[in-house]
């Protein structure tokens, strides 16, 4: 088991590596074990990374983007008939200025959120686990079935991979996979209108992502990733390729061994699309760091937290309608929760400034 610690080694990288993960799927166990490496490494010393041979076709990838531009190209009122605010376990319509990941900053985007589909009676769903359910789903020819379709591949491209960062840190494929069974993993369709007036303007706020990891199907230019350094470092679009960084639960159960990377996106004149997977694990899983980890590079550095409240409480503080809820006291917040940007870049740098 590596005994670095991300911290000491996220440091002013310049570039974003790309990884053929084709292996992880028909490979032999030392093929496997080399890929898992790779991403470890990326992991460790990045936070950031693309993958190609992914197994998620041109085909299917193309359809999940007519499907967002459809959607996106009806009236104001048909897609606010499917305002987010309308549900009990956010899923639905983000209208522009909904979301504020940077509270100083008024997003320039609409979104369509999802997550897995449950059954109102699956014992999952329960009122302690506000983000499991039914997707409200728009009266769009073929759009559910492409939607449910990536969503499954991609779901899948996403337990490889955490197998293969439980590889990479010497713990048995299953480590972490025993807590993904139902999760809250949510698949954003996100549009960035045409804004000829934007001068360089941030489309979505500098923050790291609070789950497992990310799968990023992007359609242009415009992330860009924080370096250990402060400098934004430009990560090239390649339309093969999805785009994986790690999040808030990867830092906490790696004891920091993997850091959550900030990025944001940038240069939103032209309209486009970007799709992201985040990978969540179980609502009620406890993520704490592992004691194997722990034992070899000493102390735990962070907290327990209970995955699904952590995820609950950061999106409480960063959509308007939840905040709402709150003030008017439908939602309560988490016990322990965190304020956004604790973990990760962000956390190091409201450290580094109020110690």
């Amino acid at each position: 088991m590596s005994s670095q610690t991300g911290g000491d080694v996220h440091k002013d990288f310049q570039s974003i590596p790309v990884i053929n993960i084709s292996g992880l799927f028909h490979g032999d166990a030392d093929t496997r074990q080399s890929i898992a490496e790779e991403i470890g490494e990326a992991a460790r010393n990045i936070g950031f990374f693309q993958i190609v041979g992914h197994g998620i076709d041109a085909s299917m990838r193309d359809e999940l983007k007519a499907q967002a531009s459809a959607f996106f190209e009806q009236p104001l009122d048909d897609k606010m008939s499917l305002y987010i605010g309308n549900y009990s376990n956010h899923r639905g319509y983000v209208p522009q200025g909904e979301e504020s990941p940077d509270p100083n900053k008024r997003d320039l985007k609409e979104a369509f959120d999802l997550a897995m589909e449950l059954d109102p009676q699956d014992p999952a769903v329960t009122p302690q686990a506000p983000l499991l359910g039914p997707n409200p789903w728009p009266e769009l020819p073929g759009f559910r079935e492409a939607v449910e379709t990536y969503y499954d591949s991609v779901y899948q491209v996403g337990r490889e991979l955490m197998g293969a960062f439980a590889r990479s840190l010497g713990l048995p494929e299953d480590r972490f996979l025993r807590h993904v069974n139902k999760p809250p993993s949510q698949l954003r369709l996100i549009h960035y209108p045409h804004d000829p007036l934007a001068e360089d303007a941030e489309g979505i706020g500098a923050h790291t992502d609070y789950e497992c990891f990310t799968l990023l199907l992007p359609t242009t230019d415009g992330l860009q990733v924080m370096n250990g350094a402060g400098e934004w470092i430009d990560v090239p679009f390649r339309p093969d390729a999805l785009v994986v960084n790690t999040g808030d639960m990867l830092e906490v159960w790696t004891n920091g061994e993997f850091i959550a990377t900030s990025h944001r996106v940038r240069k939103v004149k032209e309209e486009r699309y970007s799709f992201p997977f985040f990978f969540a694990c179980d609502y009620e899983t406890v993520v704490e760091p592992l004691p194997e980890i722990v034992g070899v590079n000493g102390t735990p550095r962070y907290a327990a937290l209970k995955a699904g409240d952590h995820l609950y409480a950061q999106t409480i503080q960063t959509f308007r309608y939840l905040r709402e809820r709150l003030e008017r006291g439908e939602v309560k917040m988490p016990d322990g929760a965190l304020e956004t940007g604790s973990l990760g870049q962000h956390g190091r740098h409201k450290d580094a400034t109020t110690g």
